[in-house]
Formats: C-alpha cells, structure tokens, sequence
C-alpha cells in the first residue's frame, strides 16, 4: 500500500485538493481575460474546497482588487499571510490594500516584511515609497487645515488619493474643504460618490448638509446633520454645524419678523447677533448684511446701510437685491456716479425694464447733479410751489442786490453780482412750466434754446419790487 502525502491525508483530500487547483486554474483563465467576476466565483470554489490553500487567498484578492473592492481584498490578503507567513505576493497584496485604502503606515509594515522575505523585490521598493508620500502629504494636509490653507489641503489630498483611490478619509477631507471654498458642486459630488457605496458613512452626510448649509439652504441642510449624528452621535463637526445652523436660522427669522412689524431696532439687534454665528456661512451672511442695511435704510442711516450692502457683496458678488439696496442709498445721499455704477451692474446681470428705467433714472440725476441746483440757488426743495419760489426769489434778490453792497470791496461786489444773476437765472427756469419741466427732466436748456435769453435778473426784481 502506498504511503499518504502527509499525516492524516486521505485520498479523498487528494480529489479535493485536484478539484481545488481545477478551479484554480479555471479562475485563472478568467482572470486572464479580465473576466474578474467569473475569476472571482471559481476562486471562490477553489478556497471552500480547499479553504487551507493561501495561493487561493491570494488569487481572490488580486481579483477584488482589480473589481476595487479593496476591504474584502485587504481580508483575503490578511488570511492568505496567516496560511503561509513567506508568502511574498499575500504581503505585496496586503500592502496594496492598506496603501489603496489609505493606511499608509500598515502599508508600509507590509512592504518591509515583503523586503524581509525578499530584499531585491522592486515593487516592495517602490510602493514602501509610495506610502513614504502618502504619509508626507497627510502630515502637510494637516497642518494647512489648520493654517485653513484649503486650497492647498486640496492639492494634497489629490496627489494622495493617486495612490490611495479608495481611501473615504482623504476623499471627505477634500470635499470638506471645497464646500469651505465655495467649491459646492465638486464637494458635493465627492460625498455622493461615497454615499452610493456606503449610505451610513457620516462624514460623507455631514459634508453634503455643509454644502447646502453654505448655499444658504439650512433646512435641508439641517435634515443630513441629524441624519450623520444618527449614524455616528459623536461626530463633533456635524454637532457644531447642526447647532449653528439651527441658530443661525432662528435668528434670521425673528429679525425677519420684527422687520415685518416695523420694529427696526429689533430687526438690527437680531440681524447683528445672527452675523456673529458663524464667520464661513458667505451666502447666509450676505443676506444678513443686505436685510441688515435694509433695515439702516429705514432708520434713515445711509451710510451704514451703504456699508453693510458693501459687505453683502463682498461676501457675493453676484447678489443684486445688495446692488439695488445700495444703489438706492446712493441715490438718496446724492452719490449719482456710485448709483450708476451699481446700477450698470445690476442691469448686466439682469436685462430687465425695470433695471433699464433705474439705471436710467440714476443717469439723468447724475447729469443733472454736474449742472447748476436752482433749487438750491433759491433755498427751496423741488416740490416747492409758483408761490415759495417767488417768494423765495424776492428774499435771495434783495440778498445780492449790487446796490446793498456798493460799499464793499471789489471782491465782494463781484461775487454778489454773480450770485445775483445765478438768482435770477435760476428764477427765470423754475417760474416758467415749460422751463422746468425741462430741467427737471434732465434736459439740457442751452441746447433746447430755452437759455435766459434776454430777460435778465434785473428786470424780474424790479417786476416783484
């Protein structure tokens, strides 16, 4: 009789073990044709007939690696080693999964074993390197985000996914900090890539509810903390976000409500306090400074108002309601060449008729603005009536007279004389209907031959004396 292969061995392990290597081989073909699902199944078959085999270990891993599943990959890798410690390709395999899923230190305790077993071995060589830059861009990242270099997080971040495209940590880490440089559709997309793999995975719900936090969407925004404090109620940057967006929407709409009341005063305290929440929320912000300078506009303190639309646009400058508001005070400080300016912008964002009668409007003001007030020359406002502008005309008349100054200096005899003709010029347009309206209009008098001809002040100060 024949003696057994080992101790205990049967002849049916024998059939078992040709059976094993038949699928073996079989996966082989497969995988060789890049059929790795197929190659997948029959690696499959070879391990549950013959699960004590690290080769068939080894086999499936290089094949789940190649369909990037590389947590199942890792597991098959890890069993494959602990069948057989020498076993160079397991430990290869086991690196690469850890390097592909961003455990770069593991990684690298895998290719020194590799190195151990085998010290000329190339690959161990060059991807101990590989996770030697890995761990040097995790290190830099680190301190940028802290420095909130984002930018810079970002560009790390993409050169170590190269060589670790699996690994969730640094995917989020990069979404996070587009979302924080307004980059929302390309961080949103990194996090719903992740949540079509892993629905659970917190970070990826966190950074989808910052981008619609940051797009001033708080309620849904709101709905995916909850949700990521569900999966993981420790997550501190879903708590914190949570929180604030929760305040931030509070006081927005009670300052909303007492402006609603004509409570301006309310309204400016709550707006103030729902700036202070948070610095990062750009587009939420802006609006709290436009509501804000809103409600300076109704206070009558223009300035401010101007400075907060100001900020409103800084913040985004896109936003045209902050445009239209400070325009507006502009126009009602008399800072015509500002209004047209904000104005022009406005109307190239949006072509409307409306736009167009605005910027129009802020145009004849400002033409109107370079040439003589004579309504200011009378100290009378523009709706004053035929009456208060003859009246007024009498007062400013007698003021310059030449003859109630003949006995001043020269200078001053010339520059009553002056102010006396502006009087009367400015007279002879505002009493006559037609004249005024011109002017009023913005149109230009000389060019209209509707000039003061030869009525000079002289003959309407003796007319009214």
């Amino acid at each position: 009789m024949a003696a057994p292969d080992g101790p205990g061995e049967t002849d049916g392990d024998e059939e078992a073990r040709r059976e094993a290597e038949a699928f073996k081989e079989q996966g082989n073909a497969y995988y060789a044709k890049k059929d790795y699902n197929e190659a997948f199944n029959y690696y499959t078959k070879a391990i549950d007939t013959c699960p004590n085999n690290a080769s068939y270990y080894g086999n499936r891993a290089a094949t789940l690696m190649m369909l990037g599943r590389f947590r199942e990959a890792l597991e098959d890798a890890q069993q494959s080693v602990r069948l057989d410690d020498s076993f160079v390709r397991g430990h290869l395999r086991e690196g690469k999964c850890h390097l592909s899923l961003g455990n770069a230190m593991a990684a690298s305790r895998c290719f020194q074993r590799v190195l151990e077993l085998d010290h000329k071995n190339s690959q161990a060589q060059q991807e101990l390197k590989n996770a030697t830059t890995v761990l040097e861009y995790e290190k830099i990242a680190e301190v940028d985000f802290e420095k909130r270099d984002f930018r810079k997080v970002v560009f790390c971040m993409d050169r170590a996914l190269e060589f670790a495209p699996a690994c969730h940590r640094f995917k989020i880490l990069k979404a996070e900090c587009l979302a924080l440089l307004g980059r929302y559709p390309e961080a949103q997309s990194v996090a719903s890539d992740i949540l079509r793999m892993d629905s659970t995975n917190a970070d990826a719900l966190y950074v989808r509810g910052l981008c619609l936090y940051y797009e001033d969407c708080i309620e849904k925004a709101v709905q995916f903390f909850v949700q990521a404090l569900r999966m993981a109620p420790d997550h501190e940057k879903a708590c914190l976000a949570c929180r604030n967006a929760k305040a931030l929407k509070a006081k927005k709409e009670d300052g909303n409500k007492a402006f609603k009341k004509g409570n301006y005063k309310l309204a400016y305290e709550l707006y103030t306090e729902a700036l202070g929440i948070d610095p990062n929320n750009i587009k939420t912000n802006a609006k709290l400074y436009c509501n804000r300078g809103t409600v300076n506009s109704k206070l009558r303190k223009l300035e401010e108002a101007i400075d907060d639309c100001t900020n409103a646009v800084k913040l985004d400058d896109t936003y045209v309601k902050a445009y239209l508001r400070r325009a507006q005070c502009y126009m009602d400080t008399e800072q015509y060449e500002d209004a047209v300016r904000d104005y022009e912008k406005v109307y190239q964002t949006e072509k409307t008729k409306e736009h167009k009668q605005l910027l129009k409007n802020a145009q004849v003001e400002l033409k109107k603005s370079k040439r003589k007030d004579y309504y200011k020359i009378l100290g009378v406002n523009k709706n004053a009536s035929e009456d208060e502008i003859k009246k007024a005309y009498r007062k400013r008349a007698l003021m310059h007279h030449p003859d109630r100054h003949s006995g001043a200096s020269a200078e001053v005899q010339k520059e009553e004389e002056k102010k006396f003709k502006e009087v009367g010029e400015a007279f002879t347009i505002l009493s006559d209907p037609k004249k005024k309206a011109r002017y009023d209009s913005g149109q230009d008098l000389e060019e209209d031959g509707l000039n003061m001809g030869a009525s000079g002040p002289g003959n309407f100060f003796f007319q009214f004396g």
